[in-house]
């Protein structure tokens, strides 16, 4: 097992807002191996937790229509040993607040803001729930991505916000005349555990900045046919990079989400 704690800033937590709960716990138990903590949390709106070998690795909530905000959607959360403090050092960078920090019971403090290219970010300040503890194995996190339309803007939030140092890794893309796209890894100490993509090239004027993760599979293409057998929609069944085999898929309500396996030898 590949332990992990969150360094400060690095991702802690993600989670699913669902149209329909029970269909997702299934398909990602199928595809990933997920099972589900307990019975819904009524108190915290219906919340669940996914869980691997028995560990949380990631989050599961109904949608509500009277709440607003879009349903299938994952959200991703950095580590924030203060979440207030955090949130005023992400307005004054630059960011607008979607959710002011709020207490979660006894399990810690969550906030969401939208950084200054538009994505929307979570923070997790932990108290009882201290986020996922693996990564790297088959069900973990592999890794988070800012797909940004505006690098510039958010490779300068996040390492003010966040303290992490930045490591340009070269293009994240196809050149063209008009020059690369950067990528960025965010840095915590000597490890990495999220990156930025310039991604005006990548998506289309009307795509938003968004956040992304990837989860690890032992196979990609096993997980690929799966994700087709379980009723969701493969977007890329899986492309070879120096990075490992990347894929993304929607599930059957239409949520994006993406994995993918180490690169060969490793």
């Amino acid at each position: 097992m590949t332990e992990y704690s969150a360094p400060a800033g690095a991702p802690i937590w993600f989670d699913l807002m669902s149209s329909d709960p029970a269909r997702a716990a299934e398909f990602y138990g199928a595809v990933f191996g997920w099972e589900v903590e307990g019975p819904p949390r009524e108190e915290f709106g219906g919340y669940q937790n996914f869980t691997r070998a028995g560990a949380r690795v990631a989050g599961l909530s109904p949608w509500m229509e009277q709440a607003g905000g879009p349903a299938d959607i994952w959200s991703v959360y950095l580590h924030a040993p203060d979440a207030a403090a955090t949130v005023a050092a992400a307005e004054k960078a630059g960011a607008t607040v979607i959710v002011p920090p709020m207490a979660v019971g006894t399990e810690g403090t969550m906030a969401m803001v939208a950084d200054p290219a538009g994505a929307a970010i979570g923070f997790w300040q932990p108290a009882d729930h201290v986020g996922f503890t693996t990564w790297g194995e088959h069900g973990a996190p592999y890794w988070f991505e800012s797909q940004s339309k505006d690098y510039a803007a958010s490779t300068a939030f996040y390492s003010t916000v966040t303290g992490a140092s930045l490591l340009e890794v070269g293009t994240g893309g196809a050149e063209d005349a008009q020059g690369p796209e950067h990528y960025s890894q965010l840095m915590y100490g000597e490890l990495g555990y999220a990156g930025i993509m310039d991604a005006v090239k990548v998506f289309p004027p009307e795509v938003p900045s968004f956040w992304q993760f990837y989860v690890t599979v032992d196979d990609v293409a096993a997980a690929t046919a799966e994700v087709s057998r379980q009723g969701g929609e493969v977007l890329m069944g899986g492309e070879v990079t120096p990075f490992g085999t990347l894929a993304s898929a929607k599930d059957p309500m239409g949520a994006v989400f993406c994995y993918a396996s180490p690169p060969e030898g490793m």
